[in-house]
């Protein structure tokens, strides 16, 4: 709760750009109290970079949000552990093989969402383990008409679905009849028959299937797995803007074509991230997953904070000047955080410093409302920040403004994720260490006191000697 203000906001409406309309629009879930997400996982072929943990990160933050308001939030997210990526990349033969080598990087992806505070879906379906919904995906669209067969694989034939091209925008008039394309991803405005169902290869993993042994589509995939958990027509689609098309366009196609319902509300897709001001790529070395950026000690709150700072629906421009500037405001909040646990404040309220709260709280989710808007939102918690740290300086804190306010830099956080919370005690190890540096200090033993500090800080805990005595806090 941001200081009390979720009460205060029965009347707020959260307003989403939604890419199918290509307007922001209010949201307004198919049940009133029950948001259906669905949002494109990683392909596990290698470990996600730092692109992809933008998405995953605005996600995060989308949810978390969407909870704040009051929604149950049923979020499933698919992994892709079979297409033409996984199976190059690991050799597979099998689909045995290709699952262990597959399950190594889903292992990694989670290690590196947790690192990140990126929070677990509610459904985590992989794609193998739905091949079966996938072929009675295909073969319902086969009976209605939709498909053709060729040397073994299924096609979506795209001239059969008349809306074909309405999210990407993509005009398909001229298309030719029968052009067919095979591999799961391909240039962009190339609109072709898309493959459905790919005709076994030597040497490479295959499941049986009514229409003869071979393995999925990547497009069917993200189809199948969302009809079956969240229904024909559910709320939400994230993802990035580079799956606009052919991905979510074919994804469109096919659910519709089979259900004959919308199946989706609200396309909601992330912007690209560049570094340095030019697209990431390996040959240019500037291609960074989350594990190359840690071992420089950069913090994973830090690079979420970077991560999340510019809205949405505008590129990022990862620098390490945005990773300093990062750094710098999380040492500001905490180091706020920690001053409004640990130092004495006069009873009382202050009406003014109450009131600043309450508008900052109101400010920042109202920023969120606003297609997401982080940097706005952002700007609403350092300016409180910056009035707190004057009031404190001129002695006009009283304990209830503390106490509030650190209800709602909590209710932010709740949201955002930039800071670990504060740990209320101390564990008693750590506790009883600075018990003795204390008695060391008194008795003026100052290289003993010296060297527990240095233990302390081993241990991972700073201390800071103040007029108003010892404050800690976990590094």
């Amino acid at each position: 709760m941001l200081g009390g203000i979720l009460e205060e906001r029965i009347c707020a409406v959260l307003k989403l750009h939604n890419t199918l309309t290509d307007r922001l629009e209010e949201f307004h879930p198919i049940e009133p109290d029950h948001v259906r997400m669905y949002t494109c996982g990683p392909t596990v072929y290698d470990f996600a970079h730092i692109g992809n943990f933008r998405t995953f990160v605005f996600e995060d933050v989308l949810k978390r949000f969407l909870l704040y308001n009051g929604y149950k939030v049923t979020h499933v997210m698919n992994i892709t552990d079979v297409d033409d990526k996984t199976i190059r990349n690991s050799g597979a033969r099998d689909p045995e093989a290709l699952r262990q080598y597959t399950d190594r990087f889903t292992a990694a992806f989670f290690e590196d969402c947790d690192s990140l505070k990126i929070a677990r879906p509610e459904v985590i379906p992989h794609a193998t383990t739905h091949i079966s919904e996938m072929l009675d995906l295909i073969q319902k669209l086969s009976n209605k008409g939709f498909t053709y067969e060729k040397e073994g694989s299924v096609y979506f034939s795209i001239a059969r679905f008349a809306e074909y091209g309405k999210l990407s925008k993509l005009a398909v008039d001229g298309i030719k009849a029968g052009a067919r394309v095979d591999m799961d991803e391909y240039e962009k405005q190339d609109a072709r028959d898309f493959v459905l169902w790919k005709a076994a290869k030597e040497g490479e993993p295959s499941w049986d299937s009514p229409f003869g042994p071979g393995r999925p589509g990547w497009h069917i995939e993200c189809s199948a797995m969302s009809l079956k958990y969240l229904g024909e027509t559910f709320d939400l689609h994230c993802g990035a803007v580079d799956l606009v098309f052919p991905h979510h366009e074919n994804e469109i196609a096919q659910s519709e074509a089979a259900t004959g319902k919308p199946f989706v509300k609200y396309w909601v897709l992330g912007e690209h991230l560049i570094v340095n001001g030019e697209k990431m790529a390996k040959s240019k070395g500037n291609f960074f997953t989350l594990r190359t950026l840690l071992k420089k000690e950069i913090a994973p709150l830090v690079i979420r904070y970077a991560l999340a700072s510019v809205p949405y629906r505008r590129k990022l421009n990862f620098t390490e000047d945005a990773l300093h500037q990062a750094e710098s405001s999380i040492r500001r909040l905490k180091e706020l955080q920690l001053k409004l646990s640990t130092e004495p404040f006069p009873a009382g309220n202050n009406q003014i410093i109450q009131a600043r709260t309450h508008e900052a709280a109101k400010l920042f989710a109202e920023a969120l409302d606003d297609d997401l808007n982080t940097a706005q939102a952002l700007a609403a918690l350092f300016d409180l920040v910056r009035e707190v740290n004057t009031a404190m300086a001129g002695g006009n804190l009283l304990a209830g403004d503390a106490a509030l306010l650190l209800e709602t830099l909590e209710g932010m956080n709740g949201i955002l994720q930039f800071w670990e919370p504060l740990q209320r005690d101390l564990d008693q190890p750590i506790e009883k260490l600075i018990e003795e540096r204390n008695q060391a200090r008194t008795t003026k033993n100052f290289a003993l006191a010296d060297q527990i500090r240095a233990k302390i800080l081993e241990l991972g805990y700073i201390i800071e000697d103040t007029r108003e005595g010892v404050r800690w806090k976990k590094q």
